[in-house]
């Protein structure tokens, strides 16, 4: 590999990015990924608007957005409602119709601003801005607040997934005990947490969920080297039998109410976390489509911190890095093919493969989603 001017933090850079974010060689190159034939989105629209309509929460759609500036952006689509009435603080803020996007101001500060969308007619909708907007960790978030294929809603404030947490600052530290963070799941490998170990409010109760069963330190050498890689980490993810025990201890402990609010994390919060949020969401409802932007929002909230590990790096190293650092569509993909390859079902994965029984299925359902 040509190494540039400031060759050992380079090499450095890209051995550390490659072990921290846990790839694995394979020992054969997947199956072609098979692409799953996108429904109608005009007759899926319908057929969700339908299901809202018979549902308590009326909202097919519902999002806040924080500015940074004081400002919030709350939006929504509720069909069948005429109006909707916004509080915020016990409060109201803003009203409209059964679509809109409203901007409040003026509200007083708050470690995390709620809104409360109460239609006329069905149950009202809790939601906040999906960051904690923590500049020690960029990519630390509310893993709800995504609608499922029934009409419910996953709730927010209760699960986070973030990337590692050794730069947390006392005040960000502060912050996560104020918002009752109570458990904290490390998955990361024996070296990382040596390296980097987690900063958490005492208090909360820290797991170690170890998803690789040990360090990796395989590093690629070229551009697609790099992403034969991070593919065979989507397939190990689901595989490995250390993986599968992590990830079983995990949602154990999502459907359990005493050990929320709960948060994982991995180095950048990108694969092992990324497959952790994705079969979370899959396992409650949330659609194919809205599971994937979940995942690939990782690239929004890291990308000033992405392209500073680049920036120093010759055009050559630059190329080989960049798809360990990213989330791409193959890489999640790998995992669900590896889901159909080895147990048929999605269902089947998280009986047979992470081991849940139905009580633990229905406690993730009634502790994660509203009724």
């Amino acid at each position: 590999m040509e190494i540039p001017h400031s060759g050992y933090r380079a090499a450095t850079l890209l051995a550390a990015a490659a072990a921290a974010l846990a790839l694995t060689a394979p020992a054969a190159l997947a199956a072609p990924l098979r692409p799953t034939a996108p429904a109608s989105r005009a007759a899926g629209q319908q057929a969700s608007e339908q299901r809202a309509s018979e549902h308590a929460v009326p909202f097919t759609e519902a999002a806040v957005t924080d500015h940074g500036d004081g400002s919030y952006t709350v939006s929504w689509h509720a069909p069948g409602v005429r109006s909707v009435t916004v509080y915020a603080g016990g409060r109201q803020v803003a009203r409209g119709g059964a679509r809109e996007t409203v901007t409040v101001r003026g509200l007083p500060a708050a470690d995390r601003q709620w809104f409360r969308l109460a239609p006329d007619r069905g149950e009202p909708l809790t939601l906040a801005d999906r960051s904690l907007h923590l500049a020690s960790a960029p990519n630390f978030r509310d893993a709800g607040g995504y609608r499922t294929a029934d009409g419910r809603w996953v709730r927010m404030g209760v699960l986070y997934r973030t990337s590692e947490l050794s730069k947390l600052t006392d005040a960000d530290v502060a912050k996560l005990r104020r918002l009752g963070i109570r458990t904290d799941y490390d998955l990361r490998s024996p070296g990382e947490r040596a390296k980097a170990p987690d900063r958490i409010p005492e208090g909360t109760r820290y797991v170690v969920a170890d998803v690789n069963g040990g360090d990796v330190t395989e590093v690629p050498t070229t551009p697609e080297q790099a992403v034969e890689l991070m593919t065979a980490g989507g397939r190990a993810y689901v595989s490995l039998e250390s993986a599968r025990t992590a990830y079983g201890a995990l949602f154990r402990d999502a459907a359990d109410p005493g050990a929320q609010a709960l948060m994982y994390h991995c180095n950048a919060g990108k694969d092992r976390t990324g497959w952790a949020s994705a079969a979370l969401l899959t396992a409650l409802g949330v659609d194919r489509e809205t599971v994937m932007r979940d995942y690939l929002a990782t690239n929004e909230y890291r990308a000033k911190e992405v392209a500073a590990i680049l920036a120093p790096l010759s055009p050559h190293d630059a190329a080989v890095l960049r798809p360990v650092l990213e989330a791409r569509p193959e890489f999640l993909n790998a995992s669900f093919t590896e889901v159909e390859d080895r147990y048929g079902t999605f269902g089947d994965y998280l009986r047979k493969g992470l081991g849940l029984d139905d009580r633990v299925l229905t406690g993730l359902r009634n502790a994660l989603l509203t009724d």
